[in-house]
């Protein structure tokens, strides 16, 4: 945070203001962007999808939230700082215990001072309710940007679902399910933004105010250079993008402008952004295909009804048919190491590692839950950054936050250093901060360093992003500077494994935060009072930094192997078949004749009658 600070010293001083936004969180029947299904989804002011949001770097966000609902709600500006106010950063059970149905609140994001622009989004962080529609993009714009171009769109991808949220969930979280097969969306959507406003379908094509799909198309002028702010707003999906008959240039990742990079195909994991930068043509003979494809090897089947694979399209000439040249070859991802951040940061030397790995499992109850270091996170009663200002000295203890709470001092130079166990690929997102993505492995258990390569200190520049893609047994570390007190959440960005427990929380500078003298707003209180949740003490809502009984903890991966009882069982088994054994080696032998066999068989027989029926379970009933 303290490094970005510095940056605005680059720009000229401009008045700052506020930007005002007022969102009313409704329900939207009869939406139906993909032509296939009509749902009710989750929107703002009656209305789908919500609006984007476009506001200069000089100025503050204001976000006027209502929620119409019949759920809480919150609503999380990604990739957004916050400095030293967490408390406004959206992450129910983190952040704020959220806004209770027919309740308002005003979300204040202080955009002036934190020294950022680029590409972000908004959405969501309670219940899954991204995953229903409310979601849109984000967009700051400095004073004067790194790259020179004429004009921009945004872009807006996302996966969706026919199903709402919940019913979905419980299907996912189920012991019907204990492989933990995610919900597979039934289509995706790509449509357009520009200055705050979506762009509407091609003329004669839907009677919908937007345009999605094919029904969408960016309007192109020969010559010209276009930036398009890439967004994949998606609960599960990544896709890879293209454009037929057009070049690709890199220059933003995730708010980070970079030196301008050539590329044939982007690849966005949930929740990344690039900014590319498209030079149109100078013949208008033909319009030409955008594609979105989703990465269908993160789902466990394909529907045969679905089609992953969506094209909107580039237009110079309403008459002209749009050019399609099909798939391509290979899918690949960005290498992100290789891009070079504008602004040069370098990062200092790490003073504390900490290190999590990702495992997934059928767990104690029978469902699938995933884990960091074996262990799944629960949200805690009291919202973390409560407990870090309640507490006093004690806030200093994890073991008060509830497991998968890492405590970390002010200035604090941290590696986090994911290693990726599952089968599966992640996006995994840091809330507060930018960090520097100092190093990858693509096999973190081997010793081979061109798999596995040692973390280089001294790295003049490394990119800088808040969304990293992990592959299946790969690794990333993420160097952060404690500079932002607060409690931040690190999860993977995938909803439906954010639902199951692949999380943790980052405590920094509890005794810091305590001096700043800073509070959340007493409407914050209201609502946990409203809601029936506690607003001071540890996770569970007590004094101790150790009681936390209340607290929801759990599922446990199951304990299997050989316990007593099941090598005393097993013993018992032994005996047993032993005796057996040597039972019939001694009658073999002769050591009964028949008679004595029959008058053994029907004093047993005698013994069982006396007892009762079923061994003693029901005694014969003696009168009335």
């Amino acid at each position: 945070m303290a490094s970005s600070l510095l940056v605005l010293a680059l720009f000229s001083p401009v008045l700052a203001g506020v930007h005002e936004v007022w969102w009313n969180i409704t329900y939207v029947d009869d939406v139906n962007p993909d032509g296939l299904f009509d749902r009710r989804v989750i929107g703002v002011n009656n209305t789908w999808p919500p609006p984007p949001i476009e506001v200069s770097t000089n100025d503050s966000l204001r976000v006027h939230a209502t929620n119409s609902l019949d759920a809480l709600t919150t609503l999380h500006h990604h990739g957004m700082f916050f400095n030293s106010t967490s408390w406004m950063d959206g992450a129910d059970g983190v952040s704020e215990c959220g806004i209770p149905p027919g309740v308002s609140f005003t979300y204040e994001v202080p955009i002036d001072t934190s020294g950022q622009w680029g590409t972000y989004w908004v959405h969501a962080h309670a219940s899954g309710q991204y995953v229903d529609g409310l979601r849109a993009p984000l967009v700051i714009h400095p004073p004067q940007e790194a790259h020179q171009y004429d004009a921009e769109f945004t872009v807006a991808l996302g996966d969706w679902y026919h199903d709402e949220h919940p019913v979905l969930l419980k299907k996912f979280v189920n012991i019907a399910n204990p492989g933990g097969a995610e919900p597979v969306p039934d289509s995706s959507l790509i449509y357009f933004s520009q200055n705050g406003e979506y762009l509407e379908p091609i003329s004669g094509r839907s009677s919908s105010a937007v345009g999605f799909n094919e029904n969408a198309t960016l309007p192109f002028e020969p010559g010209k250079t276009y930036r398009l702010r890439i967004v994949n707003t998606s609960a599960f999906a990544m896709f890879f993008f293209w454009i037929d008959g057009h070049d690709m240039r890199i220059i933003e990742v995730d708010g980070t402008d970079v030196e301008e990079s050539p590329s044939d195909l982007l690849s966005l994991a949930v929740a990344q952004r690039y900014s590319i930068l498209v030079t149109a043509r100078n013949d208008t003979n033909a319009n030409w295909a955008i594609h979105a494809n989703m990465d269908t090897d993160m789902f466990d089947t394909v529907p045969e009804a679905l089609n992953p694979n969506i094209t909107s399209s580039i237009t110079y000439s309403s008459s002209a048919q749009v050019t399609d040249l099909g798939f391509i070859d290979e899918y690949a991802t960005v290498n992100d190491t290789d891009l070079v951040p504008v602004i040069v940061m370098s990062p200092p030397v790490v003073t504390k590692t900490i290190e999590l790995e990702v495992s997934f499992d059928t767990m104690d109850d029978g469902t699938n839950h995933a884990m960091f270091n074996q262990i799944t996170y629960n949200s805690p009663l009291v919202p973390a950054v409560f407990s870090e200002l309640s507490l006093g000295n004690n806030a200093t203890v994890e073991a008060a936050y509830g497991p998968n709470s890492f405590v970390v001092d002010h200035m604090d130079v941290v590696d986090i250093v994911i290693k990726n166990g599952d089968a599966g690929k992640h996006p995994f997102h840091l809330h507060g901060h930018k960090p520097w993505l100092v190093g990858r492995a693509t096999d973190y258990t081997s010793d081979d360093p061109a798999l596995n390569p040692p973390i280089v200190e001294g790295q003049r520049n490394p990119v800088r992003r808040d969304t990293v893609h992990i592959p299946s047994m790969g690794s990333a570390t993420l160097r952060v500077v404690a500079d932002n007190p607060g409690v931040w959440f690190l999860h993977c960005h995938i909803e439906w494994h954010l639902e199951v427990g692949l999380a943790i929380q980052l405590v920094e500078a509890p005794l810091v935060a305590q001096a700043l003298g800073k509070q959340p707003p007493q409407e914050m209180f209201d609502n946990c009072q409203a809601l029936g949740l506690p607003t001071v003490g540890n996770a569970a809502g007590h004094a101790s930094a150790t009681d936390l009984d209340g607290l929801t903890v759990g599922p446990f991966p199951q304990n299997l192997g050989w316990h007593p009882r099941g090598v005393g069982a097993l013993v018992g088994c032994i005996l047993s078949a032993l005796l057996g054994m040597c039972t019939v080696a001694w009658y073999s032998m002769g050591g009964y004749s028949e008679e004595e066999i029959e008058r053994e068989v029907r004093e047993r027989i005698s013994e069982k009658a006396k007892r009762g029926r079923f061994f003693g379970l029901m005694k014969t009933r003696v009168g009335s």
